[in-house]
């Protein structure tokens, strides 16, 4: 009789385990991917790794086609409105997932286990609803890479990257959203701290203070070929708990833009001009290494009241794409920054962790492209670029590089936008004194102190989406 009691309660359980298990039928699926990955050298670097010549602080500005290897899947799904025939709500969930190499290492010969070799992450995970049972309104909600046109030779989102996680409502040409970039940081690598150790029940608890970032765009449409975009922000960093140690105050900030884009016709289509104007204040600074989140505070508080009160951002950007014929295209950019942070220094001051850094600097950066279409499916990439930085009173330092990329194309189209590229990338820099004296680039970092830097390598790049 047990027996049977048992054999019963067995079929029973597997049974429900059947029931409950999850068969996957969903087909609404799509998968982009872009990219980039190859070798590369410096010959003049004592083991000849390959390092980026551009100026310290200015992160790809002034050409990013010697950055590292990197790849990003992104897969999709697609839900179905109930009623589907009727109803144009478009749903999606999207992820991001990245891998890149750091320290001049390769993709492939680096893995999760190599010290300072890879990274992975996964900075997009967010479901939206767009259109909403055929209303004006749209909402999101998770983390994403929310951000919008950039310096493409540079990889520079000049205006409006918001990347973070968050959440946001749009309706016709307005959006709000709001963002929370704070993290527990025990490495103490960031200038604005969010962790503290906060003191309940008479313990230490490790824990962190939020940011809270509300944003406001809105464009303007109202000129065939023209598109006018307004940008307000409003930075609010929570004050530490009364008992923390170290104890940090509230602080606030603020980001007001402008960014006009304007079509040019041409031969060739897609020819456009852009430009932007953004100012920041206070917390809301952000804006160095090649990063423009304004939540990226730079500079040094204020020593007494342990504030950015006095901090700002200024940066002004032109870009342009000229198609001019099927035998050429030119795109180029100039970049101006002027930063200041909290402390009463124009030069250096000291940080929240007791460091002496930059509370002063400006940079200059401007360059050009020109893609000749030799064939349908083999491209000479040519580039100019000319940069400078000052931080607080020091002398300038200056660079400029001049880059022969020989291309292949494999699906022999004759545009800037065409992918995947496999290059041939000869990269040449010439610094002035102050820059080599100071090693003022990761390629100068190694080699030493030389004006000259150069950079060769084959990589392919790749997006598809």
């Amino acid at each position: 009789m047990m027996k049977r009691y048992l054999l019963l309660i067995s079929f029973c359980f597997m049974a429900c385990m059947a029931h409950a298990q999850i068969v996957i039928t969903n087909q609404s699926f799509s998968m982009g991917t872009t990219g980039r990955i190859g070798s590369g050298i410096s010959p003049s670097i004592p083991g000849h790794t390959g390092r980026q010549l551009n100026l310290t602080g200015q992160g790809s500005l002034g050409s990013r086609l010697e950055q590292g290897d990197y790849i990003d899947l992104l897969p999709s799904f697609h839900f179905t409105p109930v009623n589907a025939n009727k109803d144009s709500t478009r749903i999606d969930f999207q992820a991001r997932l990245a891998f890149y190499s750091t320290n001049g290492t390769f993709l492939g010969n680096v893995n999760s286990s190599s010290i300072g070799g890879m990274v992975s992450s996964l900075p997009e995970a967010f479901v939206e609803a767009s259109n909403i049972v055929g209303s004006h309104w749209s909402v999101w909600a998770g983390a994403r890479y929310m951000r919008y046109d950039d310096i493409h030779i540079c990889d520079y989102f000049y205006f409006d990257d918001h990347s973070s996680q968050g959440f946001g409502v749009k309706y016709k040409n307005t959006s709000f959203s709001m963002f929370f970039p704070a993290a527990i940081d025990t490495s103490s690598s960031g200038i604005l701290p969010y962790s503290y150790e906060n003191i309940i029940s008479g313990k230490k608890s490790l824990t962190y203070r939020q940011r809270e970032i509300f944003v406001l765009e809105h464009n303007i449409r109202k000129w065939p070929g023209n598109d006018i975009k307004l940008l307000g922000e409003f930075h609010l960093v929570a004050g530490s708990a009364a008992r923390a140690t170290p104890y940090y105050p509230e602080d606030k900030g603020w980001v007001a833009g402008i960014k006009w884009s304007h079509d040019i016709k041409t031969e060739q289509k897609g020819s456009f001009n852009q430009f932007a104007i953004r100012y920041g204040t206070g917390v809301a600074n952000g804006g160095d290494n090649g990063n423009t989140q304004t939540w990226r505070t730079y500079g040094a508080p204020d020593p007494i009241t342990g504030l950015y009160t006095g901090a700002y951002s200024f940066t002004a950007v032109e870009h342009f794409l000229l198609n001019c014929s099927n035998k050429f295209s030119l795109n180029g950019y100039a970049v101006y920054i002027q930063s200041k942070g909290g402390g009463t220094s124009i030069n250096e001051a000291l940080d929240y962790y007791g460091r002496l850094i930059p509370n002063y600097k400006t940079d200059f950066v401007t360059g050009a492209r020109g893609i000749t279409y030799l064939t349908n499916w083999f491209h000479l990439i040519t580039e100019l670029h000319y940069a400078q930085r000052q931080d607080g009173q020091n002398p300038d330092a200056q660079m400029w590089k001049f880059i022969i990329a020989p291309t292949i194309v494999p699906t022999a189209e004759r545009s800037v936008w065409a992918r995947p590229h496999i290059r041939l990338i000869c990269s040449f820099a010439r610094y002035n004194h102050y820059a080599a004296e100071n090693g003022y680039s990761d390629f100068l970092q190694q080699a030493g102190n030389q004006r000259w830097g150069t950079y060769f390598g084959v990589r392919t790049e790749w997006w598809i989406f």
